[in-house]
């Protein structure tokens, strides 16, 4: 597999070129040779003492698979780790840039800026970014940079007693590791996301490099290192055959984002929802803006559900007193970066619609609408560009998710809209009910084609699987179920409002967490 070589960046002394000679910035790249490993762990031990990796966790590990049946039996193995992306989702991720590639290629991280959003951990396609637990920190494999800025190997290189791990600069035709990416074949793990690894694989097995090759066995019963929940490797469902690859050594690992962020974008829908609703009906004349749902009702919901979303988020970081680098060093890339910019703009209009309430009145705070609108609907949506970033998760790159999230946030913001509107604004109870019924029917809809339509990747399909006839099917059905109840707003009235928000909330959960359910690595 050939190699781009880069001849851009400033001419230098590389680490362990000849003294005087100047040479180009090296571009570290790592050769693993599955056919010489012999799954001592030498490389995890080494990993774990150099760069004092608590117990629990590891930068690298030798993931293992018995492949055949006796006699013909075999066992192969894959030493597994970060891949150093030359186009690295986790570094794009990053709101505050603890995540950065150097300009030798190597992606490091800076734990003293690290927030723990975790948002790097759902971004990276081969499951290589821990949560370090003695420092709350995200860590990974760094190809011991430490090490290579003085003129040494990483740790991993020097025990290996078989010599199946080289690391050298890939813009060196010279080197070894360049003759031999450039010259043998070689393989890197899960192509298809166009990270562009400078982690190569000679000799391995595919059932090795594919996370969903090798069946996982029966009752979860093997050697892992570590079982941290439901979210293993090997394929979940695929059936024995006479070619069978069963894994015998591997590491589980758990979903990133747990139940907050499932709850924070049912929050989120509420406070977009909140304003746009009310909006929708005084732009077409079924509310009068001077009156107290829109003036003080609307900004006052959206303002409570925002408060509730921002305390989410930030109680669902590892460091939560570090949330103020997101606006104080922020990584522009990040969508983390820009939903927060977002935010605040929407909490800063939702502001100034109160007080031009309180000053003016109403009328005024209508003409808000235009900007306040475009800011609703961006803060009900930009979680699809959020999920987008996180390139691991197959499921949650569709096309149809900012019109999902947009039509969530109607339908939450007309079941709270509906309830304040028996009490302060009678007139605006059927148009609201309408409202409610369309959104839940679109919806219902959209949560259908999640059922019906066919998924691109193996990936996606095992996570809509997983949220329809897996651990997460519960609240999936159950959402559908109370979607439907709420498709009959404009007939049954306020009785629609808890199954549309209930139903909204249990679908959100089955849906975050069906998405982090399938192994990457």
């Amino acid at each position: 597999m050939p190699v781009e070589h880069d001849s851009g960046g400033a001419a230098e002394a590389a680490p362990g070129s000849r003294e005087g000679r100047p040479a180009a910035r090296p571009l570290w790249g790592k050769l693993l040779d599955q056919t010489r490993c012999i799954g001592c762990h030498a490389c995890t031990t080494a990993c774990k003492s150099e760069n004092e990796v608590p117990v629990g966790v590891t930068r690298t590990y030798v993931k293992s698979v018995d492949i055949g049946t006796f006699p013909t039996a075999r066992r192969a193995f894959q030493v597994t780790r970060c891949n150093q992306c030359q186009d690295a989702p986790c570094v794009t991720a990053c709101p505050t840039g603890a995540m950065y590639q150097r300009p030798d290629g190597i992606v490091d991280f800076n734990k003293s800026i690290c927030i723990g959003c975790k948002a790097c951990i759902a971004a990276c396609p081969y499951d290589a970014i821990f949560i370090n637990p003695d420092d709350h920190s995200a860590e990974k494999c760094n190809f011991c940079a430490h090490r290579l800025d003085i003129g040494l190997e990483p740790a991993c290189v020097v025990v290996c007693p078989t010599e199946a791990i080289i690391v050298g600069d890939l813009r060196d035709p010279s080197s070894r590791i360049a003759q031999l990416v450039n010259r043998a074949p070689v393989s890197v793990r899960r192509p298809e996301k166009e990270t562009r690894p400078k982690v190569f694989y000679r000799g391995a097995d595919q059932a090795t490099l594919d996370p969903l090759a090798a069946r996982r066995p029966s009752g979860g019963i093997f050697a892992w290192s570590q079982q941290t929940g439901p979210v293993v490797s090997g394929h979940p469902h695929a059936p024995a055959s006479s070619a069978e690859a069963l894994l015998s050594y591997d590491i589980g690992h758990s979903r990133p984002w747990g139940w907050r962020v499932s709850l924070y974008t049912w929050t989120k829908g509420l406070a977009a929802g909140a304003y746009l609703v009310p909006l929708l009906l005084v732009t077409v004349g079924r509310l009068d803006a001077a009156g107290a749902l829109w003036r003080w009702c609307a900004p006052l919901l959206a303002i409570a559900f925002l408060g509730v979303t921002g305390a989410l988020l930030i109680s669902d970081l590892k460091h939560p007193w570090r949330f103020p680098l997101i606006f104080l060093r922020p990584q522009l890339r990040s969508w983390l970066v820009r939903g927060a910019a977002v935010i605040t703009a929407y909490g800063g209009l939702l502001a100034v619609h109160l007080l031009m309430s309180l000053v003016v009145g109403g009328g005024a705070s209508r003409w808000l609408g235009i900007a306040g609108g475009p800011l609703a609907a961006m803060t009900a949506i930009y979680t699809a560009f959020l999920f987008a970033q996180a390139k691991a998760r197959d499921l949650w790159q569709s096309p149809l998710l900012p019109a999902h999230l947009f039509v969530q946030a109607l339908l939450a913001g007309a079941a709270v809209t509906l309830l304040v509107a028996e009490l302060v604004s009678s007139g605006a109870v059927a148009p609201t009910e309408w409202v409610l019924g369309g959104a839940a029917l679109a919806h219902l809809l959209l949560m259908l084609s999640e059922v019906t339509l066919t998924h691109g990747t193996t990936h996606a399909h095992l996570a809509v699987r997983e949220m329809t006839r897996g651990i997460y099917a519960a609240p999936f059905w159950a959402g559908m179920a109370l979607a439907a109840v709420a498709v009959a707003a404009p007939l049954i009235g306020p009785v629609a409002v808890p199954a549309a928000l209930l139903g909204l909330l249990a679908y959100e959960h089955a849906y975050v967490q069906a998405a982090q359910s399938v192994p990457l690595a």
